[in-house]
């Protein structure tokens, strides 16, 4: 065999495997997460962590979960910076206070985001990074929100439905992460106790 061709299969023997675990992680977080949450679908899953380099070395759920939280974080900071951009250029001073609202929820999430991420690339805090992705997950409603309450239409509703899928994703992947609550039985003795 000459060297070139040896050289190419090993190459193959060391990358395709790799390629093949991170590939069969993505496929079954994402299959997993589609069957469990209605409102992740399948196909969305896959397409947003194969748009990112980092997801295909994640070779686990926990791994995963701080990719997507940083594609969140990538997200909540380009919707922040098109609420500047907005809010300099509205002269509405009533719809420059809705777009402020946003504002400040859109830069806690990228804060909540990036501390989840944080949390789960260190392998530590599934709980406390579950937490903060709940807490970023509340941004699109309460931005919606500060412009539904005054019966105006938000000129973020794309941003803010995308920001929602992608969180949504993040959420469920570090959910999976986290051990499940005891069974009821065994919490009985400790509230009537």
């Amino acid at each position: 065999m000459n060297m070139k061709l040896l050289s190419f299969v090993l190459f193959l023997l060391l990358v395709v495997p790799a390629t093949c675990k991170s590939s069969t992680t993505l496929e079954d977080a994402c299959r997993s997460f589609a069957a469990g949450h209605p409102s992740i679908v399948y196909d969305y899953c896959i397409k947003t962590f194969q748009a990112d380099r980092p997801s295909a070395a994640a070779a686990d759920a926990r791994g995963l979960a701080a990719v997507a939280a940083r594609i969140s974080e990538t997200k909540a900071n380009a919707t922040a910076a098109r609420v500047a951009a907005l809010s300099a250029t509205e002269t509405d001073a009533r719809r420059r206070d809705r777009l402020a609202v946003c504002a400040e929820v859109y830069s806690d999430a990228v804060d909540q985001l990036a501390q989840a991420a944080e949390d789960l690339a260190r392998g530590e805090g599934a709980d406390d990074a579950v937490t903060q992705l709940s807490a970023a997950l509340d941004a699109p409603g309460t931005c919606q929100d500060a412009f539904g309450e005054a019966d105006d239409t938000s000129p973020l509703g794309a941003e803010d439905a995308e920001f929602k899928k992608l969180a949504t994703i993040v959420l469920a992947v570090a959910v999976s992460l986290t051990p499940p609550p005891p069974p009821l039985s065994t919490l009985t003795p400790m509230i009537t106790g």
